[in-house]
């Protein structure tokens, strides 16, 4: 795929970012001041003694898109590194949903089989109802929510992490696991 490629492909973005307040809404304004959309977002602090968060986006667009968002979110001051999975080969990518089902017995018990068929870990239920938590692909958990028809769903977004050697951090294996600053290259 060249830098202009009309086709529109779905990207996993990675960024490390300082975990202080405003970040988060400078990213997203990054994408909504631009008309660009988020498909999924999920943040949590991932080194407590550097403050720092890891935010995952995924988002949809052209590779010319894609490269225009990587650069303007290389470019925030809070920003420490950004990775894009999709492009950087495979990755891991899991998503979280809790899925809840009503009904009759028969509808029940139907819900069970297919989330006992699909690994579904039933976490809650009510004579009348069940809530299923469902980790996975987000294609998997598209299947299971199309096949147990649920009353209500919520979701909490892809994490992902590169597999193999490939690392999103500031340290620098080849100097010892030494932090590396924000802006100094690896290696």
């Amino acid at each position: 795929m060249t830098a202009f490629d009309p086709e529109e492909r779905r990207h996993t973005i990675c960024v490390l970012v300082d975990n202080e307040p405003g970040v988060l809404a400078r990213v997203i304004g990054l994408f909504s001041g631009r008309g660009y959309n988020i498909e999924s977002l999920t943040v949590a602090e991932v080194d407590h003694v550097r403050r720092l968060s890891r935010i995952n986006i995924v988002t949809t667009g052209t590779a010319q898109v894609i490269e225009q968002i990587k650069a303007l979110l290389a470019k925030l001051v809070p920003v420490h590194e950004v990775q894009d999975l999709t492009v950087e080969g495979r990755a891991v990518e899991r998503e979280l949903a809790l899925v809840k089902v009503l009904g009759d017995r028969e509808r029940l018990v139907q819900a069970l089989r297919i989330a006992d068929f699909m690994h579904a870990r039933l976490v809650d239920s009510t004579p009348g109802g069940l809530v299923f938590e469902m980790t996975g692909r987000s294609d998997d958990i598209d299947a299971f929510i199309e096949l147990v028809q649920p009353v209500e769903i919520s979701r909490a977004g892809v994490v992902a992490i590169a597999r193999g050697e490939t690392v999103l951090d500031l340290r620098d294996e080849e100097d010892g696991g030494r932090v590396r600053q924000r802006g100094e290259k690896q290696g």
